[in-house]
């Protein structure tokens, strides 16, 4: 794929042109500015009272998709009477907040209705809609129609986007240009895909070795016998499945006169120390209310079980710091690893055991729920050999994710420069003939 793209940069147009835009600079000389009044045509039907017998749609960071209104997510108006229809074959422009939308172009492939907050447009005859999307796909990437915004809200006036110029080659080149961006892009996006089912593989492997050395140990060989809880299964003979309240106390350290000013944050299973520039916005108006969190404590985010079942729940703090009170502080008592008891804890959170102990209608936690949680009771020098061995087979397993991640990030970088080269001119697209034969 990579070699493809690169023997693809060689390929040029026989003359060239200044476009007349500074980030551009130069075109293929017989390619047209041409002004968008002249490609789009605006659209508006309101569905009305006739809602619902459309398919709500909706412009997401992965172009225009099917909202699921047996399960829905997310926020939903009391009426879609101001929604309008969406055909396929439309395009829908965000033209407000732009800066701020990571998306704000869709090409529809399906009939529905959409917001009346976005702009619907048809696209004439003479101009491939594929290509015209992967144009402005490519402009909204980097945010490069900024010099039509007006207005506080970043907005783009109907008037400014009939008045912008696109840069349009002859229809049989826009339909080429599109079917090579289609067959590379969709190639790309399968490589990305395969990278992706690698990482979660790595994900559950993690998982299954954090299980199996918390509830089993570390020796294949160790005489097993029942826990005596389903979801624990069997455990080596040695240990012991005792209650909670024999592992830990909660917390409860008042940060009154402002004691600490380190904000923590509960981020992905990990306790973070939340950046200043992210103290804005929803936050207390005071940070006295905030609870004292030492090295070693396992904060847990107890509330609203019922309607977040994805989240991780738990984490080991590493820094001395303050956090919201709304969470539970658990310190470790008696001869117990923390790092061995938060492993211990998190694989109840990651297998969803953790949500058998909620209470309340939306299944919030409370410090009772772990004082009478079964918990294993393992050796100390076993309980370090343990957290040794999760600790060195997880760093191995994050760097193989680490390295998934930037191939793909490689490989998002090689369809966009593909993409930008393509609509820009700065590469010659093979005809549709030269893609077939290759």
């Amino acid at each position: 794929m990579e070699a493809t793209a690169k023997k693809a940069t060689f390929q040029k147009y026989s003359a060239y042109k200044d476009s007349g835009v500074e980030w551009l600079g130069q075109i293929p000389a017989h390619w047209d500015m041409l002004p968008n009044k002249f490609i789009f045509k605006l659209k508006k039907n309101l569905v009305g009272k006739k809602s619902n017998q459309y398919t709500l749609l909706s412009l997401t960071l992965h172009g225009i998709i099917k909202r699921d209104m047996e399960n829905p997510q997310g926020k939903f108006p009391a009426e879609f009477d101001t929604y309008q229809e969406v055909n396929n074959g439309d395009f829908v422009f965000c033209l407000f907040d732009v800066e701020e939308t990571p998306r704000c172009v869709g090409l529809s492939d399906f009939d529905g209705m959409i917001t009346g907050a976005y702009t619907v447009m048809q696209v004439g005859s003479k101009f491939d809609k594929r290509f015209l999307y992967y144009f402005y796909l490519n402009l909204d990437k980097d945010k490069r129609l900024r010099p039509l915004y007006t207005g506080l809200r970043n907005t783009i006036s109907k008037d400014n986007f009939f008045a912008f110029k696109a840069f349009v080659p002859p229809l049989p080149e826009q339909t080429a240009i599109a079917a090579f961006l289609d067959d590379k892009t969709a190639k790309i996006d399968r490589a990305i895909a395969q990278k992706e089912k690698m990482i979660t593989l790595l994900k559950e492997r993690k998982q299954i070795i954090i299980q199996n050395a918390v509830t089993k140990g570390l020796d294949p060989n160790a005489k097993m016998k029942h826990s005596g809880v389903e979801w624990i299964g069997e455990i080596p003979e040695g240990w012991e499945v005792l209650p909670g309240l024999r592992f830990f106390k909660e917390n409860k350290r008042s940060n009154k006169g402002m004691k600490e000013s380190t904000v923590l944050s509960l981020s992905y299973g990990n306790i973070i120390i939340k950046p200043e520039e992210k103290l804005v916005g929803l936050v207390p108006e005071s940070f006295e209310t905030y609870q004292i969190v030492y090295p070693g404590d396992i904060i847990i985010r107890c509330t609203d079980l019922q309607n977040d079942q994805t989240s991780l729940r738990t984490g080991l703090a590493q820094n001395k710091g303050i956090i919201t009170s709304a969470y539970i502080n658990l310190g470790i008592i008696g001869d117990n690893h923390p790092e061995y008891l938060h492993a211990y804890l998190h694989f109840v959170d990651i297998t969803k055991v953790l949500y058998k102990f909620g209470s309340g209608l939306r299944q919030n936690l409370s410090f009772a729920d772990f004082k009478r949680m079964p918990i294993l009771k393992v050796p100390y020098n076993e309980q370090v050999q343990i957290v040794e061995f999760i600790q060195k087979a997880s760093l191995k397993i994050e760097r193989a994710i680490e390295m998934q991640h930037k191939e793909i990030e490689k490989l998002k970088e090689l369809k966009s420069t593909l993409i930008d080269s393509a609509v820009t001119g700065k590469l010659r697209v093979p005809s549709v003939q030269e893609i077939k034969v290759s």
